[in-house]
């Protein structure tokens, strides 16, 4: 699933691979944020840690945590 602060933005679907990994811890990223002109990319646990302060200042929010709950 993609949200991003645009409301016409092009729906992406699992645009974050294995190889995309925390900027804070390592683990896996499923959430990637651009604040300021770069790319932030973080797991789960830290983009809801980070998530609401982000929100306000990032220009997109691409969020694919709900691949942790399917079935794929």
């Amino acid at each position: 699933m993609t949200t991003t602060t645009a409301p016409d933005a092009i729906v992406l679907d699992h645009r974050l691979t294995a190889a995309d990994r925390c900027d804070s811890c390592g683990a896996q990223a499923y959430i990637a944020a651009e604040v300021n002109g770069s790319e932030l990319l973080f797991c789960a646990h830290h983009g809801r840690k980070y998530e609401e302060k982000l929100r306000s200042i990032a220009t997109s929010w691409h969020d694919e945590t709900a691949r942790l709950s399917s079935a794929d």
